[in-house]
């Protein structure tokens, strides 16, 4: 495909048009969506289900929500029940965090630990050391320790086993210090604190400092004893510093690495991080606070960070001179290869700059297309197509696992769907995961072709499948009223949403384009448009 950037995105949504097999949610099945809301609100009759619900694919999960809803009064017998029929199901794994979750409310560890199976919900966890400590179960302590060792973060939970192991002296000053210095890496200092609380009072008193130090680093940290644990305490303090105030962190840094005696390598640990956030937040003096570094200190964090901020100051050079001490591997990477032969060529060498552009051009990305374009050549996009299996893609689709994951989803159960789905993913090789993914595309389940694809690099060459085009005319019609390429829009829904209309962000921004309330308000007040309030905005062609 001999094509032009002005061209390729206008090319590409038209190849994709033709390829959009998408059914979209609007095959949801009436019935079971109506039980499942039924169950939700806690009305649903199990006893009086039909026939055609028992046999549905996503059946176990109507009896879940159902059981769900009743969990303080379900009798024991019908919990084990349930276990026992659909125990090793996503759907079992499901009910048991649950059951366990609701039985440890109640403290009524008998039927927990007929319930109990591993599990890495750390609460659940601390639930169990507490129910073997109930039935006077020795191996409560071990699990207890176990806890304490693993956990830099608060654990509410385990309070009461960990005060138990208090009781019976085990929770010695060595733990302590242990958990102390875990909690000081993950700079979580209520850990720190927590922790010192049984500690004699004069160790109290410094594991409380060090808190102390690495919530707010001042100079109280020069009458330290010069220590490794205070060394490495500081270490950490001065580092979560350089994150919010590099300045101050390198005025501090000689003080403190004078009074206790730091190592070169803590030196350097803190130079690192002053180093890197100066980078970050473009400060003045970043350039020379990379030359101060030993070259033995740069990873690649950090040897990108010293190319970025030297290409925002238009620094040529110095820019070059770090992607050339990059590793052969990150260097490798068809971004930098762009880059390297951008500043090449501006610094007049165009040969080797044709070479690198060459090697760039290859790779079917960003900066490939980047150094393309600057060759004149075409694009490297070979596309393919899946593989034409139909035997083993009705094997995929009727796994029944794979087929409760895709009506979970068009039941608006996405957390559910996703349980199923994971599970049926982990059972398949890869080319049934793309027969899976395929499907999902067929049932409006777009972000499976972003999340799901990828493993292997022939994945992306997938085109058709990982670019869906839904809602074609939508787009079609409201670029050409806008004079926007539909290619550009499709392009940002993808982005933003990759088709699912009832995507919703953390920052809660709505719908297929992720526009926030307020602007939606505003836009539709502007395009003269009825507005009911946010949920217009999940409604795909207002959201467009």
């Amino acid at each position: 495909m001999n094509l032009r950037p002005h061209l390729f995105a206008a090319a590409l949504a038209a190849t994709l048009a033709s390829c959009a097999h998408a059914q979209g949610l609007g095959a949801q099945p009436a019935p079971m969506q109506a039980a499942f809301d039924a169950a939700a609100h806690g009305t649903f009759d199990l006893n009086a289900a039909t026939a055609a619900q028992r046999s549905d694919p996503a059946w176990p999960w109507l009896e879940f929500a159902a059981l769900n809803q009743q969990l303080d009064t379900l009798p024991p017998a019908s919990a084990q029940d349930f276990l026992q029929r659909h125990g090793s199901e996503p759907v079992g794994e499901f009910f048991r965090d649950q059951w366990l979750a609701a039985t440890a409310k109640k403290q009524d560890w008998t039927d927990f630990l007929a319930a109990w199976k591993p599990r890495d919900n750390v609460a659940l966890r601390c639930a169990h050391a507490q129910a073997l400590q109930a039935t006077n179960d020795a191996q409560w302590s071990n699990e207890a320790l176990a806890l304490w060792h693993a956990n830099a973060h608060p654990l509410p939970a385990c309070e009461a086993v960990f005060a138990a192991l208090d009781a019976q002296g085990q929770l010695t000053p060595a733990l302590r210090w242990q958990r102390i210095e875990l909690a000081a890496n993950a700079t979580d200092t209520a850990v720190m604190r927590s922790a010192a609380r049984g500690l004699p009072a004069d160790q109290q008193a410094q594991a409380n400092a060090y808190a102390a130090f690495i919530d707010n680093a001042g100079v109280d940290a020069l009458s330290w004893d010069k220590s490794e644990r205070s060394r490495a305490m500081a270490v950490r303090g001065l580092s979560k510093l350089a994150q919010k105030d590099p300045d101050g962190a390198e005025q501090r840094l000689p003080l403190l690495a004078n009074a206790l005696q730091f190592t070169d390598a803590q030196q350097q640990q803190v130079r690192y991080a002053i180093a890197l956030w100066s980078a970050a937040n473009y400060l003045p003096d970043s350039a020379q606070r990379f030359a101060a570094l030993p070259e033995a200190t740069f990873d690649a964090r950090l040897r990108e960070w010293q190319a970025r901020e030297a290409l925002v100051r238009s620094d040529w050079p110095g820019a070059l001179a770090a992607i050339e001490k990059m590793s052969d591997s990150q260097r490798a990477d068809s971004r930098w290869q762009y880059l390297q032969a951008r500043l090449l060529e501006l610094g007049g060498d165009t040969q080797q700059a044709r070479a690198l552009y060459a090697q760039a051009a290859q790779s079917p990305t960003f900066h490939g297309f980047l150094a393309a374009d600057r060759l004149q050549q075409p694009y490297a996009l070979c596309p393919i197509d899946l593989p034409n299996n139909d035997a083993q893609r009705a094997q995929v689709r009727n796994d029944a696992g794979l087929a409760r994951a895709l009506e979970l989803w068009q039941l608006q159960r996405p957390g559910w769907a996703m349980q199923e789905w994971n599970a049926a993913l982990a059972r398949f090789d890869d080319k049934q995961r793309v027969y899976a993914v395929e499907a999902a595309r067929d049932a409006g389940w777009y972000d499976r072709v972003a999340l799901a694809l990828g493993k292997n690099p022939d994945e992306n060459r997938l085109y058709a499948l990982r670019f869906p085009l839904e809602h074609a005319d939508a787009i079609r019609r409201s670029a050409q009223q806008n004079g926007i390429d539909p290619s550009w829009v499709a392009g940002e829904i993808r982005a933003e949403s990759v088709f699912n209309p009832q995507a919703r962000s953390a920052a809660n921004a709505l719908g297929l384009m992720q526009v926030v309330p307020a602007t939606g308000a505003a836009e539709a007040k502007k395009l003269g448009l009825p507005w009911h309030g946010e949920t217009d905005l999940y409604d795909a062609d207002f959201n467009i």
